[in-house]
């Protein structure tokens, strides 16, 4: 419990803060940002991925009738339930229209709160970095009331915007290696990663969810960077980590998941069954984190390259898939009214592996009775042709800035 003059004391700092914070680049998403009057607007992703910051752009447009909560901070740490009603007197008070809460989730019961606020028209604004709490309380009370927004590290392009760079071959292995978090870009220090994943694991996770084993939890987060691309097998995980129950296992996946540290991709299948019965593999939302903290010793850039267009695709749609017959295909994705894409990812073709990509991909467009396929490189471009199905070689560049059709 707090009082209201504490309440008071954060909003106004909070709101001194936000005066002098840059804003930074404007993410690709802003006009995208739903507004609509009676709703919710709630904006999801990673911590430190710029949730924040987007609320401060939409601030900015009408600073005068707005306020500001962000409840990560550490006068509010025994805020709870009952605090509630303490805040909306000092809304009341100020006469704002439009309510910015952030990472609102720490708080039981937020989503009755932000109900009663809607009821008396007030626009809301909330970002939070657990998607699983979020959809399940918000189901709760909020059904048909809230639009939902995901937000990520940098796209290549903002990257490109932020560092004031051109599209090219050299950029876009920078980006590679770097990652699109702002603060890391921001600084190149190793340890502002480190630290961000950290936090993640102790603050989202082993607080949240009452993990005691927080160095399995550690050491199990540095094994799954350390095989982005790879395939998960739970067998192998529990052994290494002596983990007895499968259920914590899966828990502790899913909550990596859950806080968009993690994505576990399944095979493509139309039978839920088989894609439960086959391997998922592993990718992590920002390659900078795989490159700073991976303790793989290999130099080949196929793994980390196969994970930063995985990202690239996740931004475009949650249904990703990967494909398996007697060849593979690293990437189904799925759009709207069930248009497919299928994207092969290799660092360079050779004679050693050409045949195989290749094939894959046939494969695939066969199975899947479509009739165009990708191949990311890093750098080559080139075109296969069989069977009036195509296959489009592209360097990463131009598949990242959209220069090639997906």
């Amino acid at each position: 419990m707090v009082t209201r003059q504490i309440i008071a004391q954060a909003i106004d700092n909070q709101r001194k803060e936000l005066e002098n914070t840059s804003l930074g680049i404007q993410r690709e998403v802003f006009d995208l940002l739903p507004q609509v009057d009676n709703f919710a607007t709630i904006v999801t992703g990673l911590r430190r991925c710029g949730k924040s910051t987007l609320l401060l752009q939409k601030i900015r447009q009408n600073p005068e009738n707005v306020l500001f909560l962000n409840f990560d901070d550490i006068r509010l740490s025994d805020f709870d339930t009952s605090d509630f009603s303490r805040l909306h007197l000092e809304i009341q008070e100020r006469g704002v229209k439009s309510i910015f809460l952030d990472e609102i989730q720490v708080i039981d019961k937020w989503e009755i709160f932000v109900h009663q606020l809607l009821r008396e028209n007030y626009k809301v604004f909330i970002t939070g970095s657990n998607a699983t709490l979020l959809s399940v309380e918000l189901s709760t009370h909020l059904t048909g009331r809230n639009l939902s927004f995901e937000l990520f590290p940098f796209s290549y392009n903002e990257f490109l915007r932020f560092k004031n760079l051109s599209a090219n071959e050299d950029t876009a292995t920078e980006y590679l290696l770097k990652g699109g978090m702002p603060e890391y870009l921001k600084t190149n220090q190793s340890l502002v990663l480190s630290q961000l994943v950290d936090d993640i694991l102790l603050k989202d996770i082993a607080v949240r969810y009452g993990v005691k084993d927080v160095s399995s939890l550690r050491q199990m987060a540095v094994y799954l960077l350390s095989n982005v691309g790879n395939y998960l097998s739970a067998n192998k995980l529990r052994g290494m980590f002596n983990i007895k129950s499968v259920s914590s296992l899966t828990d502790y996946l899913s909550f990596m998941e859950n806080v968009y540290l993690f994505y576990f991709v399944p095979v493509f299948d139309y039978s839920l069954r088989v894609q439960q019965r086959n391997p998922r593999k592993i990718y992590c939302v920002d390659s900078g984190m795989v490159s700073v903290i991976s303790q793989s010793f290999s130099t080949d850039y196929g793994h980390r390259l196969e994970n930063l267009v995985f990202m690239h695709l996740r931004r475009k749609t949650k249904r990703i898939y990967y494909y398996k017959g007697r060849g593979e295909c690293d990437f189904v994705a799925v759009f709207n009214q069930g248009k497919k894409t299928l994207t092969q990812v290799c660092a360079e073709l050779t004679d050693f592996n050409l045949d195989r990509e290749i094939n894959g991909m046939f494969e695939a467009l066969d199975d899947l009775s479509e009739t165009k396929g990708t191949i990311v490189t890093i750098n080559q471009t080139d075109e296969f042709t069989k069977d009036s199905k195509t296959i489009k070689v592209v360097p990463l560049y131009k598949f990242l800035t959209g220069s090639t059709e997906l």
